[in-house]
């Protein structure tokens, strides 16, 4: 009975796809955080007869032939990266990147990661970085002596120092893009690395293009959309009851047959 092993590819697809909704759900308040979403693929066909083939020697032609599919298989969880909503902190060391772009992160290992999370600090040293203690590159540090901190659109990190007026600029923020953002490697804590499917990064200043702006006082809300992934869990859920649904009308019908007799 080949509907069995066909409605189990069905339920363990849809247990995937639950999977995929959950995480997002739970990332809702997740900085920076881009929902996925499940892709699916039916699976080999098993041929039973071949259309386009001659039914009679007179060479009449088979319309349409029998083919029985195999199933379905999940064929990607693809990230969806349009822009989150701006939320206020009030930290002037907070950033949100409006349009394409990942900030920089320089990890332990001497790799560079990127993310979207915009939500930075000093460390004992005065440098800026995440909320890890990943230092942010290029390198920037913040004097101590700074009183005010101030970062414009284009990246450009300027302090006023005690006893001055005047600001001063002690670095500048890059971004980076790739030309498929979807493809990055998501390894957790808000951080991307590239991949062979994301493509190597481009770098540049905020505001040139290609490359968003900066929004001080500002980080990226979650762009996933609560009412979006509960329908989408509320027909994950029904498909998978479906499923077993068949799986039962299967066994059912294994029973009835198993009760013949001569």
């Amino acid at each position: 009975m080949q509907a069995l092993r066909t409605a189990a590819t069905g339920m363990a697809a849809q247990q995937l796809n639950v999977e995929v909704i959950s995480n997002n759900i739970a990332n809702m308040n997740t900085v920076g955080f881009k929902r996925q979403r499940a892709e699916f693929q039916d699976l080999l066909y098993q041929t039973l007869e071949r259309a386009g083939a001659q039914s009679s020697d007179q060479g009449t032609i088979i319309p349409t032939g029998v083919q029985i599919g195999a199933g379905v298989k999940a064929g990607s969880t693809y990230r969806i990266t349009e822009q989150g909503s701006m939320t206020q902190t009030g930290n002037k060391l907070d950033v949100a990147i409006q349009g394409r772009g990942y900030l920089q992160v320089l990890m332990p290992t001497g790799e560079t990661a990127y993310t979207r999370a915009g939500n930075l600090s000093t460390n004992d040293q005065g440098q800026l970085v995440t909320a890890d203690g990943y230092q942010i590159q290029p390198a920037i540090t913040i004097p101590s002596d700074a009183t005010d901190v101030s970062i414009s659109a284009s990246g450009q990190v300027q302090v006023v120092q005690a006893g001055q007026t005047t600001p001063t600029v002690i670095g500048n923020l890059e971004l980076a893009s790739f030309l498929n953002e979807a493809g990055l490697d998501a390894i957790g804590d808000n951080l991307y690395k590239v991949s062979g499917a994301s493509g190597p990064a481009t770098t540049g200043a905020p505001g040139s293009t290609g490359f968003g702006t900066l929004l001080q006082g500002y980080t990226e809300a979650s762009n996933v959309d609560s009412v979006s992934e509960i329908t989408a869990l509320i027909v994950a859920q029904r498909a998978y009851e479906m499923n077993s649904k068949v799986i039962s009308s299967a066994d059912q019908m294994l029973a009835a047959a198993n009760q013949l007799k001569r």
